[in-house]
């Protein structure tokens, strides 16, 4: 019971770090890909639709494995500390 409390808190701060995280990375790598600087809005009319298509997968790719990667390690670090599993 400890463990779920505790990462309430905890999950909230780790998810708005991820976010922010995931998004840099994002950005970072839509750069390198030889893209412009601003990944393309699903409205943007000057886009492609595969540009487009590519962009939001890649983009929720990423999102999903910084998450995935963010909460696993928060409630691993809460079982360290609690000795329970928050899940």
């Amino acid at each position: 019971m400890a463990g779920k409390i505790l990462y309430k808190p905890v999950g909230m701060v780790l998810g708005a770090a991820g976010g922010a995280l995931a998004g840099a990375l994002f950005k970072q790598v839509w750069k390198m890909a030889g893209h412009d600087d601003d990944a393309p809005d699903a409205t943007d009319e000057h886009r492609g639709w595969t540009e487009v298509l590519v962009a939001a997968g890649l983009q929720g790719l990423i999102f999903g494995v910084v998450k995935a990667a963010v909460d696993r390690g928060g409630a691993a670090g809460v079982r360290r500390l609690t000795g329970t599993w928050p899940g």
